[in-house]
C-alpha cells in the first residue's frame, strides 16, 4: 500500500529539476469526492520552499476561472452562449463580424493571439482599462469559425462582456461570480498578501525588471483575465474540478457537458508548433484532450479528457473517465519542460490503478477468509 502517485512522480520531478533546471513543484490531485492529495518539492527561483499553501501565478490556468463567470451568468440567463458580439459588445471592432461567446470560448473566432503593442504599450501606466479598450479595438485576423487559433484578446473580450453583464469591474466580478462560491484563494489585480512563488525562465526583454512578466507586481496589478490570476495549487484544482461538476449546483450538468465537449472537432489549428493539431477539439474554455500529438497528457488519458495549461509551467486537467483531477505547478516557464508533462500524469494514472488494484485485492482475501 506503499505504491501512492506521491512516490511513483517523487523521482520523476528529480529527474526534472536535474536535465530542465525546474527548482521546485506543487503538485495536487483529486480522486472522486475525496479529498486532494498534495506532493511539495523544492523551492522557486529565489531558493524559498514550497508548501501547499504557496502563491503561484497560473497564467493561462486564469481563463477557466473566466469561462466559469460566463457559464454563471449563462445560467442565470443574462446571456446566452450563441450570442453575437454585436449583441453583447456592439462597440467592439468584432462585432463587425459573426463572431459569438461561443467562438470565443472556443478560440475560433478568428481572434489574433494578443494585443498589438501600439494600442497597448507594455510598460507603467498600463491597466486594465486600456487593455480593455485594445480589445475593443481588435478585430478578427482570420475567417471567423474556420480555424482553432489561441487568442488572449477573445478572452479579453469575454472579461468585457462579464463587466457589462454583471455592472462590476471584472476582478470583483471575477471573485463574486467565482472564487468565492468555491473558496478559492486567489488574486486578480490587487497584490496578495504575501510573498508570491517566483517562477524561474526567460521573460524576454523586460526580465529582470520592475515589469517583469509574471513575476511582477506590476505584471499582477495588470488583472489580466487571461493570464493574471495568482492562487494555490488547490485554487486552480478547485477551478478545473468545477468543470466535472464539483460543487454540485454550481454549474448545471447540462451547461458543464456542453463546455466539455468539442466545439471544433472540424477544425485544425492550436497554439503553435509543434503543438499544432489536423483535429484540434476545443471546448467552452477547456481544451478537450482528443488524439492529439504530441500532447501534454499521457496516452491513457480519455480522449473526453480536458483541461488547460499555463504558461508558467502549469497545468490543471481532468479525466471524467478515470474520475480523477491534477494540477501540477512546476517553478519554471513551459517552454523548458511541457515534454515531461505527460510522464507526471502518466505516473498519476499507474498508481491510481495500482491503488485500485491492491483495494480489489484486499478485498477478495478479506471475503476468502469469511
Amino acid at each position: 500500500m506503499t505504491d501512492t502517485w506521491q512516490a511513483r512522480v517523487s523521482p520523476i520531478l528529480t529527474e526534472i529539476t536535474n536535465s530542465s533546471a525546474v527548482p521546485g513543484f506543487v503538485i495536487a490531485v483529486a480522486r472522486g469526492i475525496r479529498p486532494p492529495e498534495f506532493l511539495t518539492q523544492g523551492a522557486d527561483a529565489d531558493g524559498r520552499q514550497l508548501s501547499v499553501d504557496t502563491l503561484l501565478p497560473v497564467a493561462s490556468i486564469t481563463k477557466l476561472a473566466t469561462t466559469l463567470a460566463i457559464l454563471r451568468l449563462a445560467a442565470a440567463g443574462k446571456l446566452d452562449l450563441s450570442d453575437t458580439l454585436a449583441r453583447q459588445l456592439p462597440d467592439a471592432r468584432a462585432a463587425h463580424y459573426p463572431v459569438t461567446l461561443r467562438e470565443l470560448l472556443s478560440h475560433s473566432a478568428g481572434m489574433p493571439g494578443d494585443l498589438a503593442a501600439k494600442l497597448a504599450p507594455y510598460g507603467p501606466g498600463l491597466d486594465w482599462p486600456a487593455l480593455a479598450q485594445a480589445c475593443l479595438h481588435t478585430a478578427p485576423t482570420r475567417p471567423v469559425g474556420a480555424r482553432v487559433h489561441y487568442s488572449n484578446v477573445g478572452i479579453g473580450l469575454l472579461a468585457i462582456v462579464v463587466e457589462r453583464r454583471s455592472g462590476r469591474a471584472f476582478p470583483e466580478a471575477l471573485s463574486e461570480l467565482v472564487l468565492d462560491p468555491l473558496g478559492i484563494e486567489g488574486y486578480l489585480g490587487g497584490e496578495p498578501p504575501r510573498p508570491v512563488a517566483k517562477i524561474a525562465g526567460d521573460f524576454g526583454e523586460h526580465a529582470g525588471t520592475a515589469v517583469e512578466p509574471v513575476n511582477s507586481a506590476f505584471w499582477r496589478s495588470l488583472a489580466l483575465p487571461w493570464g493574471g490570476l495568482v492562487t494555490t495549487a488547490d485554487g486552480a484544482l478547485r477551478l478545473i474540478r468545477a468543470f466535472s461538476g464539483a460543487p454540485t449546483g454550481f454549474i448545471s450538468p447540462v451547461l458543464l457537458q456542453e463546455a466539455t465537449s468539442s466545439q471544433t472537432t472540424h477544425l485544425a489549428g492550436g497554439y503553435f508548433p509543434p503543438l499544432m493539431w489536423q483535429r484540434c477539439d476545443w471546448g467552452l474554455g477547456v481544451e478537450v484532450r482528443g488524439a492529439k500529438a504530441p500532447h501534454w497528457t499521457p496516452p491513457t488519458a480519455s480522449p473526453s479528457s480536458f483541461g488547460h495549461p499555463g504558461s508558467s509551467g502549469c497545468l490543471a486537467w481532468a479525466d471524467p473517465d478515470a474520475n480523477i483531477a491534477w494540477v501540477m505547478c512546476g517553478l519554471r516557464g513551459f517552454l523548458s519542460w511541457w515534454q515531461t508533462w505527460a510522464n507526471i500524469g502518466a505516473a498519476i494514472f499507474r498508481a491510481r490503478v495500482s491503488a485500485r488494484y491492491h483495494v480489489s485485492r484486499i478485498s477478495y482475501l478479506v471475503l476468502r477468509k469469511t
